[in-house]
């Protein structure tokens, strides 16, 4: 039978702040381990990519389109799932989260760099830029306002709007707004702050960290709104 409340707790601010954390831990490690690709925002691929076509490194620039190509495809299939497993013993978003913790675990047991011809720096990039568009699709608001978890440069924008029109119209909702949004991209920097600090000691098998948060979200997902006095 389908558990009540999922659709809300999926969009509190607990539950973003969490995956913002993920978010920032996985863009961090695939930077410092994995051949510094962006793997969550697929701005700075596009960008890399041009860049090192402009400057004759065509291999590094081709490696840039797989996670580009893995980005689309995460999109896509997050519709899928939404489609299909809506309705089901799970909440939707709840099995696109167990599909990212699977993957985060199989990204951990593969080597750096090249191995007997298989690059598996470009495997894993294209498997986290996977995990990311199925996030970012998947999660998009948090308490009512539209933003992203694995990626800043919006939340930026819509924090600072809101607080500008609170400076303009004194509106404590504006400044609220602005608040959640701020929030957000501080737990995506403290997730990059702390992938860095154990990426730089584990290396390519520092990602299985990233597993707590992601079944931390899960599990919250499971809580009944309704039994609570307040949203988390």
């Amino acid at each position: 039978m389908k558990l009540s409340g999922h659709h809300h707790m999926a969009e509190t601010f607990t539950v973003g702040a969490i995956l913002a954390v993920a978010g920032g831990y996985l863009d961090a490690y695939t930077y410092i381990a994995r051949g510094q690709v962006f793997a969550n925002a697929q701005t700075g691929n596009v960008m890399l990519l041009a860049i090192n076509l402009v400057s004759g490194d065509v291999l590094r620039a081709l490696s840039y389109i797989p996670p580009i190509i893995a980005f689309i495809i995460g999109i896509i299939l997050s519709e899928h799932i939404k489609d299909k497993m809506d309705g089901g013993r799970l909440h939707w978003r709840q099995y696109i989260l167990l599909l990212e913790l699977a993957i985060v675990i199989l990204v951990t047991f593969l080597p750096q760099g090249k191995v007997e011809g298989i690059q598996y720096n470009t495997i894993s990039n294209v498997l986290i830029s996977f995990v990311a568009s199925l996030q970012v699709q998947s999660f998009r608001k948090v308490r009512g306002i539209v933003c992203a978890t694995t990626m800043c440069t919006g939340n930026l924008r819509s924090g600072t709007e809101a607080l500008s029109l609170y400076a303009l119209k004194k509106d404590k909702e504006c400044l609220h707004k602005a608040g959640k949004f701020y929030a957000i991209v501080l737990f995506f920097i403290i997730g990059a702050a702390i992938s860095t600090l154990v990426t730089n000691v584990f290396m390519e098998k520092s990602v299985i960290f990233c597993s707590a948060p992601l079944a931390a979200a899960i599990l919250i997902m499971f809580i009944d709104p309704n039994k609570t006095k307040k949203d988390t």
